[in-house]
């Protein structure tokens, strides 16, 4: 699983640090830390950080393609 965070979108609205503090974390306002490859053991949690944010600035994705080789 890979995790993508578009910083972009993202307001700070830290409802991923809510619904799993372990792997988002807001330092001050604006400054978002992910971890962009979470344990599969992790995957409802971060599903719900992905549910969860209001301005949809998170994706989960499979493992494995690296960017450079998806079509």
């Amino acid at each position: 699983m890979r995790v993508v965070v578009d910083l972009n979108r993202c307001q700070g609205y830290a409802q991923c640090c809510y619904a799993a503090p372990a792997h988002f974390e807001l330092r001050g306002h604006e400054i978002l830390f992910y971890d962009p490859a979470p344990p599969e053991t992790a995957r409802a949690r971060i599903e719900r950080a992905e549910q969860a944010c209001p301005v949809r600035a998170i994706s989960v994705e499979p493992a494995g393609l690296a960017e450079e080789d998806a079509p």
